[in-house]
């Protein structure tokens, strides 16, 4: 190697808690066949989530609209950073046509930043959301959304059709925002919770989520978790932070699953409804366990 050669950090061993075994279920294949047939997009292999094998085992799946294609280049996130397509005007009947057919019962619908669209991309959740709620009453329908850059009428829009709970993810710890997310800050994501908060009350609920070994401090963690509740959030997921490749942000930590207990226990004090905490918790995964007792009202 030349002087003005460079290499990367090698990564680090993986603990045993994070080695998973893949499962063998003919389910795999069914999910797998349906999503390409109907030509959808998952957050499950678009992000290279490590849970996507047994979550499409289990037949359920976090179904991606608006494309895969990111406006944003955040250095946690394996969606590729590129151009996108225009929308696709029947993608919202397709998703719904997946949730019926896969008999869900709890959906997670999420999206690329689409900050190339005048509303973000908002009226496509909203066509989306009443086209799974038509084809499957009942159904408990969790959305995950970008921020919209904190524009009151995008967050309306989804808000107009009703979602149970609605999604926005904080990532990380104040100090850390700039180098982990692109575009998007920390004080707009808490904006964003607030305003659905404030406009929604205790007819939705209101959920985030933070990964947890990308160099934060305890100190940090506990108050970005305050901060959380301070803007209403009442479901809070925390998960490891897993590099997807090389070329994406590296793994300063390996939290192990008694300090997710721990830090469990402590959100649970602030007053979270619901707490999923451990290294492979994600913000849809196993997202079914928190059931609202009632169906969201306008």
């Amino acid at each position: 190697m030349n002087a003005t050669e460079t290499s990367s950090p090698p990564r680090q061993r993986l603990p045993e808690w994070l080695r998973i075994k893949l499962p063998t279920s003919d389910s795999f294949a069914r999910t797998r066949g349906l999503l390409d047939e109907l030509k959808l997009h998952t957050v499950c292999e678009s992000a290279k989530c490590p849970n996507h094998w047994e979550c499409w085992s289990k037949g359920t799946a976090t179904f991606m609209i608006a494309g895969d294609r990111c406006t944003r280049a955040c250095g946690f996130c394996a969606v590729s950073t590129a151009k996108p397509f225009p929308l696709e005007v029947d993608e919202p009947a397709r998703v719904a046509e997946a949730t019926r057919r896969m008999g869900l019962k709890h959906v997670v619908i999420t999206a690329v930043a689409r900050d190339d669209l005048a509303d973000g991309g908002a009226d496509h959740f909203r066509r989306t959301i009443e086209l799974v709620r038509a084809a499957n009453p009942g159904i408990v329908i969790e959305v995950l959304t970008p921020d919209f850059l904190d524009r009151d009428e995008a967050i309306e829009m989804v808000l107009a059709a009703v979602p149970d709970i609605f999604n926005h993810n904080l990532e990380t710890v104040r100090r850390l925002t700039p180098s982990v997310r692109s575009r998007a800050t920390y004080e707009r994501s808490l904006s964003v919770l607030a305003k659905v908060k404030a406009k929604r009350g205790a007819s939705i609920y209101t959920k985030s989520g933070l990964m947890l070994g990308l160099g934060e401090t305890e100190a940090e963690l506990r108050t970005a978790m305050a901060d959380l509740r301070g803007a209403g959030c009442d479901i809070l997921t925390l998960g490891q932070y897993l590099q997807p490749t090389l070329k994406h942000l590296p793994v300063v930590e390996y939290v192990s699953p008694a300090r997710f207990a721990e830090y469990k226990a402590v959100a649970e004090q602030l007053g979270f409804v619901h707490v999923a905490s451990g290294p492979m918790v994600r913000s849809s995964y196993h997202a079914d366990e928190f059931q609202p007792p009632a169906k969201a009202a306008v």
